[in-house]
C-alpha cells in the first residue's frame, strides 16, 4: 500500500480544494492567495523568508512583497519561489 506521508511535498486539486501531503499529514487549502499559501506552506515547514529567499535565488524584499500580496509581480519569480514546494501558478475559477 502507498504510504501519503513518503509523498512530500505533493500537492493536487481535488473538487476544487487543494489537497498537499505533508509529514505531518493532509492539509487542505481551498483555493488561497499565492501570499497566504506561501506563509502558511513556509511556517509550516519552518523556514524564514530569509531561508525561502537564498533556496529560491530571489531577494527577500521579493519574498516580502510577495507574502503581503502585492500584485504586480514577475510571474517567474513567483514560480521560482512556488518551486520550492513542488507548486506552480495556474488558472483558478472565479466562480464560487
Amino acid at each position: 500500500m502507498l504510504n501519503i506521508f513518503n509523498l512530500y511535498p505533493i500537492g493536487y486539486n481535488y473538487n476544487k480544494k487543494n489537497y498537499i501531503y505533508t509529514r505531518t499529514g493532509i492539509m487542505l487549502f481551498f483555493n488561497m492567495e499565492v501570499s497566504q499559501f506561501l506563509k502558511e506552506k513556509r511556517k509550516l515547514l519552518k523556514l524564514t523568508q530569509q531561508d525561502v529567499a537564498d533556496k529560491a535565488g530571489v531577494g527577500i524584499r521579493f519574498i516580502r512583497e510577495l507574502e503581503q500580496g502585492k500584485e504586480t509581480l514577475q510571474m517567474d519569480k513567483v514560480n521560482q519561489v512556488l518551486q520550492l514546494f513542488g507548486f506552480k501558478l495556474g488558472p483558478i475559477s472565479l466562480k464560487k
